[in-house]
């Protein structure tokens, strides 16, 4: 199954030495910011994409022992439904995330 996505931890504040550095740390504090959710999304993207991997070599090898007589068809059959319902899941998602984006090109500004 994939894990939830965990909340994006807050980057601390930076303390201005002056009005000139305050400007400036505002504009690297919110590019920073934005780099850190930015790597935290595709991280947990990232993670995601692993477990549903794992699941799948899990039940690809609980397959391959139940056909050489050595594993237990029943575990091998919800492995196996497990992995398929993950795949769906994961299809389903890549295909809103895709659909936002393009209605997201879409708009005019």
């Amino acid at each position: 199954m994939i894990a939830p996505i965990p909340p994006t931890p807050p980057t601390p504040p930076t303390a201005p030495t002056s009005a000139t550095s305050a400007s400036a740390a505002a504009g690297s504090a919110g590019a920073s910011s934005t780099n850190a959710a930015s790597d935290g999304f595709s991280n947990t993207i990232l993670n995601a994409v692993d477990q549903l991997q794992n699941v799948q070599n899990s039940a690809s090898s609980q397959a391959a022992q139940v056909a050489a007589g050595q594993g237990n068809i029943g575990d091998a059959m919800i492995a196996a439904t497990q992995a398929s319902v993950d795949t769906q899941v994961t299809q389903a998602l890549v295909t809103k995330a895709l659909d936002a984006f393009n209605q997201i090109m879409g708009m005019s500004f």
